[in-house]
């Protein structure tokens, strides 16, 4: 069984028990989160794809901790003019796990 799901403007294919990193969510540590923008669901003799959205399908997780994705360095360079400039930036996600699909 499992699903596909929209959450921060990302599709993300999940099944019972998966751990994912998605886009900051109003939750806190600790408590469940429900995803009611099911695109398709799949129990295994029965397919149901929304039009967007799958009708009475929901996605319940657990969410476990803040995480920091890799460190992304922009280096910009002009040539002979002695600019030089260096950003860098984190991502921050919440780290979920799939606690249950209901279809």
């Amino acid at each position: 069984m499992y699903a596909i799901i929209e959450t921060g403007g990302k599709q993300y294919r999940v099944e019972k028990d998966d751990i994912i990193d998605v886009e900051l969510l109003q939750a806190e540590k600790g408590q469940i989160v429900e995803f009611t923008q099911v695109l398709f669901f799949n129990d295994g003799k029965d397919v149901k794809v929304g039009a967007p959205y799958v009708d009475q399908s929901v996605v319940r997780a657990e969410l476990l901790m803040e995480a920091k994705g890799p460190k992304e360095i922009a280096f910009k360079y002009k040539q002979r003019k002695g600019i030089r400039r260096k950003v860098g930036h984190r991502q921050k996600y919440h780290r979920i796990k799939i606690t249950e699909i209901v279809g």
